[in-house]
């Protein structure tokens, strides 16, 4: 039987179909200003990102962006730190995705790896990045790539993740969506395209809830972390081995 399923907007002449959300096709180049406007605070969470990697870059060492997407975030990683000897590896399983980065991409200090997450087998580093990221990979999936990155890094070595958390509590959860909801009104979507969005991500997104990205961490081997972002239903965890 044929699937009925259409393409709805998106938003950002984005379009979707149910449960079928993909970062490929014309979103790749609508997906910086897409994201800015989808996620609060987004340009703070790369701010923060990049002062973090700080305390943790060192000469002779690697540095993973995780879903690096159109990267963004690397290039600017990159420039802070232009002076001194690191290889970077911004991986995402979107082939157009990569193109576009390797269009873009400055240096040849960066690489950008065309794979899915859960197949790279990581160098060993000292610091590692995923913004909204980890949300995507299978449940299934996920301890295994989170116990990779541990076992990766160098002793000392940190993992930053920063990921849409669901609550434990149903009222809880309730509050934060409705005023997400508005916060995506304010930014000019839609009634339509936050219907259609959500619909399409069913299925495809499976947030956990703080407590459940924790205790991911935890039994990879963190067990220094702390969260270093809250915005409503949006969290940075700061993980250092």
């Amino acid at each position: 039987m044929k699937s009925n399923k259409k393409k709805s907007n998106v938003g950002d002449n984005i379009s979707a179909k149910d449960t079928n959300w993909s970062f490929d096709g014309n979103t790749v180049f609508k997906f910086d200003q897409h994201i800015q406007k989808s996620i609060p605070y987004y340009s703070a969470a790369h701010e923060i990102g990049l002062k973090v990697s700080d305390f943790f870059l060192r000469d002779k060492t690697n540095v993973y962006d995780l879903g690096s997407s159109t990267g963004t975030f690397l290039r600017n990683l990159h420039d802070r730190h232009k002076n001194k000897n690191l290889n970077f590896y911004g991986v995402d399983e979107i082939k157009k995705m990569i193109i576009y980065s390797k269009k873009k991409k400055k240096n040849r200090k960066i690489s950008f790896v065309n794979n899915k997450i859960e197949k790279i087998n990581f160098k060993k580093s000292n610091f590692v990045t995923s913004f909204f990221t980890i949300q995507f990979i299978r449940p299934s999936r996920r301890q295994q790539v989170i116990d990779k990155i541990f076992k990766s890094l160098e002793w000392g070595g940190c993992f930053l993740m920063f990921e849409k958390v669901r609550f434990p509590d149903a009222r809880f959860q309730d509050i934060m969506s409705q005023i997400y909801i508005d916060f995506k009104l304010d930014q000019g979507f839609s009634e339509i395209d936050i219907i259609n969005k959500s619909k399409s991500l069913k299925g495809v997104m499976e947030p956990f809830s703080s407590q459940g990205n924790l205790q991911l961490l935890k039994r990879a081997g963190f067990k220094d972390i702390v969260t270093i972002f809250k915005y409503l239903n949006f969290e940075g965890f700061l993980s250092i081995k």
